[in-house]
């Protein structure tokens, strides 16, 4: 006798989305979701993904919860060679009011608490899991539950994916992210800015007012000893990577430095386990692929739901079957993406140079190239 219909591993924000996903398909779900440290980190959430959410029933306003993306700055500032042309992109050539929107995890994750809460069939708990084993997991506190569909989303180190023998391939980048929050001396307005350095951007993300979020990707070692320097000395070199262009800068939190990876797997689904977010895929932060990539996990994961028939003695296997040929194609491509765009940034190599800044060269001259870039980069077409 099964527990539920369900059980959902994994309390990040694409494990209470999975959750509620899988409740309002009319499963009785178990979400089990230990609490962690708050997550002070952002996310820009492309178009599609909003739309989603809002369709979900995940959010209401963007406005009340985030800042609108409506343009995009690319600077390079490697000193290379060959060098890109400086290049903007603006939501308006697609026709669109923004690319997206800039959420504070934080805040996300307390709306989606409150709709999971709304949900008589969707029950929470505040404990993980230690085995997994068939359809029945173990509970750090001995408890075990059964369900017939099991789905993970319990990080880059997932136990079921591991417990599941979905294969996973990891590549770790001697590159790490500095992370934190600036009041900047002058507005970025919409305009999300991104500087080009040789061993990777220098991004600052519109948080509303004067307030940016940066993500800053360099070798670990100096974003280490930058962090580690002193907060005067890391505002002077905040000021030098943005070209001094938006007057005084101070900090508005915390400075956090996490290692960067890319995480693939072969299936993401199979014999009544499915994968989503990061227990499925990893990326560095390039691109505004990362929680974007993991509620179309989701909203796909939903689809499957909605096509089976689940008279069926092996429903979960169907769903876990379909969901893994769904996501396949938008995995593969986005993975590509992101890598390939990774790496390009780094490459010292004159032809690599001069192929990165010939293909920004013509997103800048070509309008109808910059729509199929903005198509990609929202992932809405192969």
């Amino acid at each position: 006798m099964s527990d539920a219909d369900a059980i959902v591993v994994g309390g990040g924000l694409a494990g209470v989305a999975a959750a509620i996903a899988v409740a309002k398909a009319g499963l009785k779900t178990i979400h089990l979701a230990p609490s962690g440290p708050p997550d002070r980190r952002t996310s820009a959430l492309m178009m599609p993904s909003v739309d989603y959410l809002r369709g979900a029933g995940l959010i209401d306003d963007p406005a009340a919860l985030g800042h609108a993306l409506t343009q995009i700055r690319i600077i390079d500032a490697t000193g290379r060679l060959i060098r890109a042309p400086e290049t903007l992109f603006d939501a308006s050539e697609a026709g669109m009011e923004a690319f997206g929107w800039n959420f504070a995890n934080v805040r996300l994750m307390e709306r989606f608490h409150a709709v999971a809460a709304t949900l008589g069939n969707l029950e929470t708990r505040n404990v993980g899991v230690t085995e997994l084993s068939g359809n029945t997991v173990t509970l750090a506190d001995g408890t075990r539950l059964s369900a017939p569909l099991i789905v993970g989303a319990d990080g880059k180190k997932s136990l079921v994916r591991a417990a599941a023998g979905l294969h996973a391939r990891e590549t770790a980048f001697a590159q790490a992210a500095l992370v934190c929050d600036l009041d900047l001396g002058r507005p970025i307005g919409g305009t999300s800015i991104e500087f080009h350095y040789p061993k990777g951007p220098f991004t600052l993300v519109p948080a509303g007012g004067n307030r940016a979020n940066l993500v800053w990707i360099d070798d670990r070692a100096v974003l280490e000893a930058a962090k580690g320097g002193g907060e005067a000395a890391l505002l002077a070199t905040f000021m030098d990577k943005s070209q001094r262009l938006f007057g005084a800068i101070t900090l508005a939190s915390p400075a956090f430095v996490f290692p960067l990876s890319t995480l693939s797997v072969d299936r993401a689904g199979a014999d009544g386990v499915v994968l989503v977010g990061e227990a499925a895929h990893a990326f560095p932060p390039i691109g505004a692929q990362g929680l974007n990539l993991g509620l179309r996990d989701v909203a796909d994961l939903a689809a499957s739901l909605a096509a089976a028939n689940r008279s069926e003695p092996d429903w979960a296997t169907t769903v876990s079957r379909d969901y893994a040929i769904r996501r396949a194609g938008d995995l593969g491509r986005t993975g590509g993406m992101v890598d390939t765009l990774f790496r390009s940034l780094l490459a010292d190599m004159l032809p690599a140079q001069a192929l990165r800044a010939g293909g920004l060269w013509a997103l800048k001259l070509a309008p109808a190239l910059r729509k199929q870039a903005f198509a990609v980069g929202m992932g809405t077409r192969a």
